[in-house]
Parts: C-alpha cells; structure tokens; sequence
C-alpha cells in the first residue's frame, strides 16, 4: 500500500473523532465558530444554562437534533427563531458522537459525552420534532 493511502487511512477515524474540528467545518456555517449562534438563523449552541437544565437528558437531545433534525420555533437567549429548520445529520454515529460530546463536554462543560452507540439507538427509533420541542421547553 503506498504510504499515502496509509496515512490517510490512518488519520480518517482519528478525524471522525475530532469532534471540534467536525462542528467547525458543519455546524459552524449555521451556529457559528464557538456555537454563539446567527440571530434568525441558528441558535446559540453554546448555552450552558441550557444544557444544564436539560440535565441528564441533555445526551438523548442533542442525540435527537442531530439525528432526526428540528422543525418550529424555539425561544434561546431571549431570541425567537421561527421557522427553524435543521435537516438530520448525514454522517456516521462516531462523527455525530464526537460532534455531541464536544457541544456538551467542552463548549459547555457539563461533564457529559456522547457515546456512538446512542446516536445508533437513537436513529433506530427516531423522536419526533414534537417530543425534542416539548424535552426542551421542559428543561
């Protein structure tokens, strides 16, 4: 095998699992570098108070947005976005998991990750945009 097939058969998962490098070259056109959000278009991701009033739930919703996506309106720093409309994720569980665990783990420091195998439970039974809408608002 020529060594630079090798390498990049190497660094493929090690990519998939950077999960800062994948919000930034994906999420980051719509929610912006650092999550702050786009007023209008995305909402700040970078949310703590959030996040912390999700709790232990905060894993399975994250999981969920990626997953199957989010239609409707949420209220988030005081702003309203109507209209909203996030298309599910087409990547792997891996680059999902790593994508959730850094939004939670790192940009907001909750102590949480997301492991690959909720993403995978999670698409195997998709929750409705109803059901994330409503485990937000509860939060």
């Amino acid at each position: 095998m020529p060594a630079t097939i090798l390498l990049a058969a190497i660094a493929a998962p090690a990519q998939a699992q950077d999960g800062k490098a994948l919000f930034d070259s994906v999420c980051a056109a719509c929610h912006q570098a650092g999550g702050v959000g786009n007023p209008g278009i995305a909402p700040p991701l970078n949310d703590a108070a959030l996040w912390r009033s999700l709790g232990d739930s905060a894993p399975g919703y994250v999981a969920g947005v990626m997953a199957a996506g989010l239609s409707g309106t949420i209220r988030s720093g005081g702003q309203i976005y109507a209209g909203l409309v996030m298309p599910p994720q087409p990547m792997t569980d891996e680059e999902l998991a790593a994508i959730g665990s850094y939004l939670l783990g790192t940009l907001n420091q909750t102590g949480r990750a997301i492991d690959p195998a909720l993403i995978a439970k999670t698409r195997a039974a998709l929750p409705s945009h109803s059901a994330l809408q409503t485990l937000r608002k509860g939060s």
